[in-house]
């Protein structure tokens, strides 16, 4: 009897491997931003009064202060508060400056629209 051919060897094939699950995209962190309101619009000077307002996309602890335009400058205040847990932050300030002064908050890379309150 003549050998037959021989078998043939099975065929490996290298198992299929899924594509790795690509990650969701990361949500892009909020922008920080920060609103300011004062309690009043006109005061007499050195009559205390709050600036109030919200910061979005910065953590609860950070410092924001007030700042007042003097010239083209604008000058930070001894008015520091912390953002507190819900977002939000309130000061009480006083000026002497007599005239309208323009204020703002800065702080979390934000700074807010400009506030004007009027010292009498």
């Amino acid at each position: 009897m003549k050998p037959g051919p021989a078998p043939a060897a099975p065929v490996k094939r290298a198992p299929v491997k899924a594509a790795p699950a690509k990650p969701a995209p990361a949500k892009p962190a909020a922008k920080a931003a920060l609103t300011a309101k004062a309690s009043v619009n006109s005061v007499k000077a050195w009559e205390q009064f709050r600036v109030s307002g919200t910061a979005t996309g910065i953590k609860a602890g950070t410092s924001v202060t007030l700042q007042q335009k003097q010239g083209a400058k604008w000058v930070s205040l001894p008015a520091t508060v912390a953002v507190n847990k819900s977002g939000t932050y309130s000061m009480r300030v006083k000026l002497g400056i007599k005239g309208k002064n323009e204020l703002r908050v800065a702080g979390g890379g934000a700074v807010s629209p400009v506030v004007t309150v009027t010292v009498r």
